[in-house]
């Protein structure tokens, strides 16, 4: 790299669920045909995001409604994830420089009843549930019978997930996460499971509302990523959105958890106003949990383009030594039959004052060129799996 491509802060926001087209292993997955940003598009007659056009996101593929910039602002490609699984977890831990061998275990057919009884016996209470299912559907299926009897409920999909469900006015969200803290406990060896999950709610049957006190209690990476490398050497890791949860608090800094994806964009902000020099790590969510897993293309549509409008802020809040690179953690296809994660590329964008504009970074092999990059970038002595960009940037 040359002299002059000294940085100081890394901005690095994941759209959660924002995938761009079928990776070639997606059939062995049920995701063959997948694609989160061109169906959508599709589906709602073409998308309108302007400021992502404008850094090189309709250079990437044919999306409908973004046309390709004739002189893009940003450099612009798209990674396929080398791990096995098609989780958030998975997606982040590759992202920050991790890739993994075996994927994470999942429960199409629900968990082993001696591992139920286990955790029943653990916790005191019977459970319900203990099936694949929609979390908006499992309550309303089964809340009525969780006010009667207070037994949690628990569910999973076709992600590494054990998720309990309860209303708060039963099981206080502090005994809830109590609760989920024996399951990640029990939940190891064979069965250590990507995440459990906290799913409070409230309300009235047929009137259920999921909230915002949701919590994720993931695994610990098994190995030292970019985040412990940025830590170790005195940079600042600026954890926005469930960021920690994934990362089971390991390498990080400080935290603000968020509560919708303009929430976490003006938490994103906040960072960015402050002097630390490291890494601002931002997940937005409601993509996957809002719309895609609920097959809501239009609202995946316009979750799309309210972020797009706030593009502009975060792009003149970058000081002259700031990087912004805006990336996904998989795919979460909202016009498939299917309610889950699809296997996906998913698309980089890289923008700042010092950044070459227009350079396309084409394929790349691996989620994990980005903690190459960061490790790059901030001349630290890291090992990633992947393939540092810096140089074609600068």
């Amino acid at each position: 790299m040359p002299d002059n491509a000294q940085v100081n802060r890394i901005i690095l926001i994941v759209l959660d669920g924002v995938g761009i087209g079928a990776l070639p292993d997606a059939d062995q997955y049920g995701d063959a045909g997948s694609n989160t940003l061109v169906n959508t598009a599709r589906a709602v007659g073409g998308l309108s995001l302007p400021h992502l056009a404008r850094l090189g996101l309709g250079n990437i593929t044919q999306i409908p409604g973004v046309p390709a910039a004739a002189e893009p602002a940003g450099s612009f490609g798209k990674m396929a994830e080398r791990s096995p699984g098609k989780d958030t977890t998975t997606g982040h831990w590759e992202i920050a420089g991790l890739v993994l061998d075996k994927p994470f275990p999942v429960y199409p057919n629900g968990f082993p009843e001696e591992l139920i009884e286990f955790f029943e016996e653990q916790i005191g209470r019977r459970v319900l549930g203990n099936k694949v299912a929609s979390g908006t559907e499992i309550i309303e299926e089964l809340g009525a019978e969780h006010m009667r009897t207070g037994y949690p409920i628990v569910y999973t999909s076709a992600d590494s997930v054990f998720q309990i469900a309860a209303h708060e006015e039963i099981i206080p969200v502090q005994e809830l996460y109590r609760i989920c803290q024996i399951a990640r406990k029990i939940l190891s060896g064979k069965h250590a499971v990507a995440r459990v999950i906290a799913r409070p709610f409230i309300g009235r049957p047929g009137a259920f509302i999921r909230t915002a006190r949701r919590h994720d209690f993931s695994l610990a990476p098994p190995k030292p990523t970019i985040l412990d490398a940025l830590c170790e050497n005195g940079f600042a890791v600026l954890a926005v959105g469930k960021i920690e949860d994934i990362f089971a608090g390991r390498g990080i800094t400080r935290t603000v958890h968020t509560k919708d994806n303009m929430d976490g964009v003006n938490r994103t902000l906040e960072f960015m106003r402050g002097g630390e020099r490291g890494l601002i790590f931002a997940n937005l969510v409601d993509f996957d949990m809002v719309y895609g897993h609920r097959n809501n293309a239009p609202g995946y549509a316009e979750a799309l383009a309210a972020f797009d409008r706030r593009l502009p802020e975060i792009m003149n809040a970058l000081r002259s030594d700031d990087i912004l690179i805006v990336t996904a953690d998989h795919g979460c296809d909202p016009t498939t039959p299917s309610t889950d994660h699809s296997r996906e590329y998913v698309p980089v964008l890289v923008y700042g004052h010092k950044v070459r504009p227009g350079v396309n970074l084409g394929i790349r092999q691996t989620f994990a060129d980005i903690a190459a990059t960061v490790a790059d970038l901030f001349h630290l002595d890291f090992r990633s799996p992947g393939t540092s960009f810096a140089g074609e940037i600068f």
